[in-house]
């Protein structure tokens, strides 16, 4: 499998290191609108650089794109991939709302390409265990859940996008959907969402948001997150079930070594709050290695298009419901 990435931010220079380390694919072009990063990153690993897409799909032969790129940009490189035949892997969320994420499966599905999306919470170790115990009922009938995730380091980016919340969606869309997922996965689907946040009150920078959510099986779940928490970038959840309590929580004790910012240049302050994991083989790796498998074995990906929109839709009745002040129901197709 012959992989091209689009965008060349933090997460995209990390799946630039993750598939030197996966068998079945071979990383063989990059591309970025900023020339030195794009020439950067093909010194670095040998392969060609481009300024666009458009500029990479026509001279190579392709079998996966990488959409690592804005998410308002996320539709038009989906498309761009899947209308060429490629198959196609963008990172989270998948879409702004609901109607571009229908979309994006559609013309992947049109043109009968695999699409996986990455939701890399699901590849943790903490919290594959923690569904595991929830699905055998080790810890009883789950009551609430509770996660948290963020940090004092928000993010910066090309065109300082994550402060612009028509690009980004805000902290509800682009921080707490790994938590949505992970909630949706384990728990089902939701009912009914209401949330509050700083967004719009304040600075654009100080935000912060609690998200509570009522799912079909009648589990209560809070999910908060910050960029006002002046510690390390970190992660917690906590399942009060009837027979005990499950905790996580990464600043007092995890399987990660640290939680460092890295620049979305390699260079420079700001950028996106990425774990470090000591592990052979971190969860950035083995989201990519499994949908690489999945290409290789024609079985759909763990996250598909549809699965993925399902944490957007939540996100954005999240979003509705602070507009609002009311409480709101999820969209489903």
């Amino acid at each position: 499998m012959k992989v091209g990435i689009v965008g060349l931010g933090t997460m995209g220079t990390t799946h630039a290191a993750s598939y030197q380390n996966i068998a079945g694919c071979q990383l063989v072009a990059v591309a970025d609108i900023q020339p030195e990063r794009s020439q950067s990153m093909a010194d670095k690993y040998g392969v060609r650089g481009y300024a666009t897409l458009a500029e990479m799909l026509a001279a190579e032969d392709l079998d996966v794109v990488d959409v690592c790129l804005p998410t308002f940009l996320h539709r038009e490189a989906v498309e761009t991939a899947a209308e060429a035949g490629k198959h196609v892997f963008c990172e989270k969320p998948l879409a702004r709302n609901r109607s571009e994420g229908q979309a994006m499966i559609d013309a992947c599905q049109r043109a009968g390409v695999k699409l996986g999306v990455g939701h890399v919470v699901r590849f943790f170790p903490e919290y594959q265990r923690a569904k595991a115990i929830m699905d055998a009922g080790e810890m009883g009938q789950i009551g609430t859940v509770y996660t948290y995730r963020g940090g004092g380091g928000f993010p910066t980016a090309w065109q300082d996008w994550y402060a612009r919340y028509e690009w980004s969606g805000g902290i509800t869309l682009d921080l707490i959907i790994h938590d949505l997922d992970f909630l949706l996965w384990t728990l089902g689907d939701v009912e009914r969402v209401f949330a509050k946040s700083t967004w719009g009150r304040e600075y654009d920078r100080m935000e912060h948001v609690l998200v509570s959510l009522r799912f079909a099986n009648g589990v209560i779940a809070n999910v908060e997150g910050t960029w006002l928490d002046l510690g390390a970038f970190g992660t917690k959840f906590e399942f009060a079930c009837t027979d005990g309590l499950l905790i996580h929580d990464s600043t007092s004790a995890s399987a990660f070594t640290s939680y460092q910012l890295q620049s979305e240049s390699q260079g420079g302050n700001g950028g996106v709050a990425v774990p470090e994991s000591p592990l052979a083989r971190d969860p950035y790796t083995l989201e990519l290695e499994h949908f690489i498998n999945c290409l290789h074995e024609g079985k759909e990906p763990m996250i598909n298009g549809e699965a993925a929109l399902r944490a957007v839709d939540v996100a954005v009745a999240a979003q509705k419901s602070i507009a609002t002040g009311k409480p709101v129901r999820p969209e489903r197709g």
